[in-house]
Order: C-alpha cells, then structure tokens, then sequence
C-alpha cells in the first residue's frame, strides 16, 4: 500500500512538516520526483532543518527513507545535507537508500541553467540555476548519467562524453564561466555517494509491499508546476501530480491508496508565471511578513495572494485527492477580513476551470469575502476550540473543492496541527 503528501499550490505548502507528522505510521517514506530545488521545512528540537533531497522522515528512527528514480539527484547537495542529518546523530547509511536508475545532476547541468536563464532576458522561468531542467531533458534525451553508472570502471568516459556535448552547447550561449570548482566537489561527492545504498529500487519497494510495509510517497513542488497540467511554460521540468508516483517509484497505480494534499490557507509562489490572485499591496505584504514567506531553497521573497479554489479544484481532480491537509492557518489570524477566489473572469465570461495557458489570457478573480477570527489560534489543539469564523472559511471550501480538509496546521511546530 502506498499513500501520497503531495502539494496543491506552485509548492512551499509546508508538505515537509507534514510529511514529518504523518512519518511514523509508516515504514518507509520515498521521494519519487523533483530535485534539488525543492526545500522542506521541518523543525528537529526546536532547530529549522531544511531537506532538498532527502525524505522528510529521516529524523524517525527505523524508517527507511528512499530516493526514488523519478528524482534528479545533485551529488554536491546531498552529501551536505546527509552531513547536516548526520549532526543531528542520524546515520544517513543505515536508513537512506537510492535507486541505481536516479538520474544524476553533473556541474555542467547547472551551468547550462544559467546560461539558458541568462539568455532569456524579461522572459525568464524563475529558474533556481540547479540544474534540474537540463538534467531532465537529458534524461528524456536518452544522454543522462544515473546513480547505476558511477559504479562502472567506465563512468569518467562517460561523464567526458556527456560533458563534451554540453559544452557544445554552452559555447552557443558564449558562456565562459570556469566551472572547475565545481568539478572538483563533484567528483569528491561521488565517492561519498557510493558509500550509501544504492538499490534496485522497483524491485525492492515492491517487495516491501507484498510484505505488508506501508509506503508513504513524498512529492516536491506542486501541483501547478506539474510540467504537463500546471502553468506553462512556468513550471518544473517533472510529473509532481500522484500519477508521478507511479513512474517515480517504479509501483502500479493499484498500489496507491490514500492522496493526501497540502494547500496553505492562502497562495504563493515563487518566481514567474501568471497568479491570478496575487496581492501587490500593503496585504500582500503583511501575509509575506506574517508568514516568513521566503524560499528554503532560495531565500527569495515569494509572491502572496488570496487563496484559488479554482486551481486548488483542479488539482484535487487531477490528483484524485481523498483528503486536503491546510497549512499556516494561523497566518490569517490577524486578519479582519478574508478573500476566497470561487471562479475567473476571462473575457467578460466567468469559468470555474483552469484555462489552457494561463499566461495568454488576463484573468480577473471573481472574488467572495469573509469574516476573519481575528485571535490567535497557535495554542489551540482541538477542532472543537477553533473560532467559528475560521469553520466557516474551512467549510466553504470543503464544499467547493471536492475534497474534505481533515486537518488543520496552526504553527510551525510538529504539535501545531489540530485534526477536524
């Protein structure tokens, strides 16, 4: 059996606390998309720890904690971060594991990204200069290097090899950046990574199954960034809707069981792309201070805006989401009034569906207000305690999403989440 956290928004939902409370009814927690980019948030002793590749249950003891093949994995990051784990006493050997058929991040990837991003001037993606989009089209290019391959006498041919390619296409962008540095980490960061497990990984998770173990699949980004159904061409270079645990993990869809989705109380997003409900005034300000709304991987300030029931339906549908987790709830306690977008005016007609490409049409959102509870609600740890005006916008988009809210997170501790 096999259930999902994934993210509803452009990503930053908190999926990483979540996936952290949800962790120990669990044996094994598996990442099965994304890169680098991806930061999750979890506070271990009171400490903030951010993971950009590792699964967010690595701190419970006896989990196994796997990378799956869907996963475009940067070396350099990951050795940093398991030393990071590692300092909070967690023995990264013993727990993680990783699919010999993940798909690896080299130094000119990340130059490539750059480069490309460079190059498009006032149209850009946002792009955090990772490497992961490069990186994913080698890998539908059939020219990628996989975490398989660095056990091989022959992996430097072939790193030289692929290196030689891109460097053809680097000199098309005239880029002349010395890369060297990063080589050098690189290399040093293989000889780490063939410390750990590396697995066959279909065959194993597989196995863990027919044996009864519970799987919990963790998503990256969201589900508006999905590089087929979100906002393109401002998306991310992967699957991250559910249908990506199948492919990511190398599991059939009959083994996936509950969907669980992650949506803030309001919206953000980070980088470009159209957001139909974004506040460029002293609001959306307050909801960015308010809500430390600045990217774990990044540290950029992120754009803020009234929650979209337009876009937060079609991904439930997309998702076949069988229960909705709401985070940072307690951002809008200060607030005497709330905006819910219900529909879109495009053209004059209004539309509950998310058009074909966003960023050809001006959208206007049709918007309904709500009374806000105005009182702090972090201390509370019972449904029963929560302000009637916060059921009341809990309510109302219970019954337009078509997927129920079944918990609450109220702060960023891992106590602060209040079952309904």
């Amino acid at each position: 059996m096999v259930d999902v956290i994934l993210g509803l928004q452009w990503g930053d939902e908190g999926k990483g606390k979540i996936v952290d409370y949800f962790a120990p009814q669990y044996d094994i927690i598996a990442r099965f998309q994304g890169g680098p980019n991806a930061g999750h948030t979890l506070y271990v002793e009171g400490k903030k720890m951010v993971l950009h590749q590792i699964p967010s249950g690595i701190f419970h003891q006896n989990k196994v904690n796997v990378i799956g093949n869907g996963v475009v994995l940067d070396p350099i990051t990951l050795k940093k971060e398991c030393e990071a784990v590692a300092a909070h006493g967690v023995d990264v050997r013993k727990n993680l594991f990783i699919s010999e058929r993940t798909n690896i991040i080299i130094p000119t990837h990340r130059a490539l990204d750059k480069a490309s991003e460079l190059s498009k001037g006032e149209g850009k993606i946002g792009s955090t200069l990772k490497g992961i989009g490069p990186a994913y089209m080698d890998k539908t290019g059939r020219n990628a290097l996989r975490v398989g391959d660095i056990l091989n006498p022959n992996f430097k041919e072939q790193y030289n090899e692929l290196r030689a390619k891109h460097q053809v296409l680097l000199n098309n962008f005239h880029f002349t950046e010395d890369i060297s540095s990063w080589e050098e980490e690189f290399f040093e960061a293989l000889e780490f990574l063939k410390t750990l497990n590396v697995i066959n990984c279909e065959y194993f998770i597989n196995d863990q199954i027919s044996k009864g173990k519970k799987v919990l699949a963790e998503g990256a980004q969201g589900s508006m960034l999905d590089i087929d159904f979100g906002t393109f061409p401002f998306v991310t270079s992967s699957n991250t809707i559910s249908a990506g645990v199948c492919t990511g993990l190398g599991v059939s869809p009959k083994q996936i069981n509950e969907v669980m989705g992650v949506t803030k109380a309001y919206c953000t997003r980070v980088g470009g792309g159209p957001f139909p409900t974004e506040l460029e005034d002293a609001t959306g300000e307050e909801l960015r201070k308010i809500g430390n709304e600045f990217g774990a991987t990044t540290g950029r300030p992120r754009r803020c805006g009234w929650i979209d029931l337009v876009a937060l339906r079609y991904a439930c549908m997309i998702n076949g989401v069988t229960q909705v987790i709401m985070t940072k709830a307690d951002v809008l306690d200060a607030f005497a009034e709330l905006q819910v977008c219900t529909a879109y005016s495009i053209n004059g007609k209004q539309t509950k569906e998310v058009p074909f490409q966003m960023s050809k049409v001006t959208i206007e959102p049709v918007l309904r207000s709500f009374e806000g509870w105005n009182t702090d609600t972090t201390q509370i740890k019972e449904a029963a305690a929560l302000p009637g005006t916060m059921g009341n916008y809990i309510n109302f988009i219970n019954s337009e999403i078509g997927a129920p809210v079944k918990y609450v997170s109220n702060g960023p501790g891992r106590d602060q989440i209040v079952p309904l």
